[in-house]
């Protein structure tokens, strides 16, 4: 397939959770639609509940927030509130805290090392 929709139809989703040792508050809950899966490439949709915790990103990625409220905090300090209709890119190397104010639902490319 040359070209796919980010539709989450188009996969099972799967449920997750981050770590107990990365969560700083809430008891946030992940489900995943990963609707492309094939050599270092991955799209689909994520959609988490409200929470925080530690995020180190190995990987590039590139998110569009369908909907919802998260707050993406660089080491650094620096925070990228995120709603509808925003996008960001994410390098390698990034290390932070995710807090999900609202549900948060993102479209997302990822890109592992050495692909």
């Amino acid at each position: 397939m040359l070209a796919f929709r980010l539709d989450p139809a188009l996969a099972t989703p799967e449920n997750d959770t981050p770590s107990p040792a990365r969560v700083i508050a809430g008891a946030p809950e992940f489900t995943t639609w990963d609707i492309e899966a094939r050599g270092g490439l991955h799209a689909g949709i994520w959609q988490a509940t409200p929470g925080t915790w530690h995020v180190h990103y190995d990987e590039w990625e590139y998110f569009r927030i369908l909907e919802g409220h998260s707050v993406l905090t660089d080491a650094d300090g620096t925070m990228h509130d995120l709603r509808a209709g925003d996008s960001m890119v994410v390098r390698p190397g990034f290390k932070g805290t995710w807090e999900v104010r609202e549900t948060t639902r993102k479209d997302y490319v990822i890109l592992l090392p050495g692909t």
